[in-house]
């Protein structure tokens, strides 16, 4: 059974997911999925081109905007803030835990002007803290107001 975490009315987050799953999220109304994790990260689970195939088939769109080791990157966010506008319904992002795919949607809300304090209450819910990215929140927040 999918882990999709509910982080907003249209935003759910996942533990890595299996062509499987997509079933399960085209029967949700997902219409968007958003791999988060780089390909290679662990050999042994889906790779993108694979979700990627079983995402079509199941008739939902497919983005990569993994995050690697590194970290996030202001285009990262920004390309998370651009997918969100364009998205036509509910969307799904995904890694290894949820965590980094959680990281960016709540960047990419603090980016287009969403309070942090509300950001950070509905991954909490979600069961994610976004404490260690919080000073990266009220940044992006503060520059979408000035």
């Amino acid at each position: 059974m999918p882990q999709f975490r509910q982080l907003s009315a249209t935003m759910f987050a996942s533990p890595q997911i299996t062509p499987q799953d997509l079933t399960e999220a085209a029967a949700q109304g997902i219409t968007l999925v958003i791999n988060n994790r780089p390909d290679g990260e662990a050999p042994d689970e889906p790779q993108g081109p694979e979700i990627e195939a079983a995402a079509h088939a199941a008739g939902i769109e497919y983005l990569a905007i993994p995050i690697g080791h590194s970290g996030f990157s202001e285009p990262q966010v920004e390309a998370m803030q651009q997918a969100l506008v364009a998205a036509q319904g509910p969307v799904l992002a995904y890694c290894r835990s949820g965590t980094r795919s959680t990281f960016l949607w709540a960047l990419a809300q603090a980016r287009s002007g969403g309070d942090p304090d509300a950001i950070a209450a509905a991954a909490n819910e979600a069961g994610y803290d976004v404490s260690p990215i919080r000073p990266a929140l009220d940044m992006f927040a503060s520059q979408s107001q000035g």
